[in-house]
């Protein structure tokens, strides 16, 4: 019997995918993921996130589904982004297939964020906030997605991806300038983003 952990990354940023990772491991599994350290992927340092990657991967089952911005800008105009989130936890939670799967909520209300995973998954899941840094499995998944969206998002040239990142501001600026549209790769319905293609800075 295995127990599932998942987690995003990328949420917050307004270009690039979102990723969400699940991670399943049983006990010896569970086991060797704890005795490697795995934590919070906030809380490590990036070459530290990339060799656990490795680690996680070779001793646990790992799903990992990224959610284009295209996808992103439709579900926020129609039904929010927390809803997009829940489905795509879902449908990794669905492809692992624990027979308990643990989940870091991004609702303000953890139970009925888990709630929704369950009725879309048909699964038993157990949501709470800060899960990536109270149990390991979480941390295993949280290390998983900050990774694969973090490579990601280097290949795009356009720094962190976050619009607290004055390289990225000024680097999609000048994409939208030269081309007259934005990349495909941006969020367009961000503030930040909308702001630059309505004259805003």
């Amino acid at each position: 019997m295995d127990v599932c952990g998942i987690d995003e990354a990328g949420r917050g940023s307004m270009v690039g995918p979102l990723v969400v990772a699940g991670v399943a491991a049983d006990r010896p599994g569970l086991r060797m993921l704890r005795s490697m350290g795995v934590r919070d992927s906030k809380r490590l340092s990036p070459a530290s996130r990339e060799r656990l990657y490795g680690m996680i991967r070779s001793v646990a089952r790992v799903s990992v589904s990224k959610v284009p911005p295209r996808s992103i800008d439709a579900s926020v105009r129609r039904h929010g982004l927390n809803d997009l989130e829940a489905r795509y936890m879902a449908r990794v939670a669905a492809a692992l297939g624990s027979r308990t799967t643990y989940v870091d909520a991004c609702d303000v209300d953890a139970a009925r964020f888990g709630r929704r995973v369950s009725e879309l998954s048909g699964l038993r899941i157990r949501s709470h906030h800060r899960a990536d840094s109270r149990f390991a499995i979480v941390s295993a998944a949280s290390i998983i997605a900050k990774v694969e969206r973090d490579r990601a998002v280097a290949r795009l040239g356009l720094g962190s991806g976050y619009p607290s990142d004055p390289v990225c501001r000024r680097r999609l600026a000048r994409l939208y300038a030269e081309e007259g549209s934005m990349p495909s790769c941006a969020r367009k319905s961000w503030r930040p983003v909308a702001a630059m293609m309505s004259g805003g800075s």
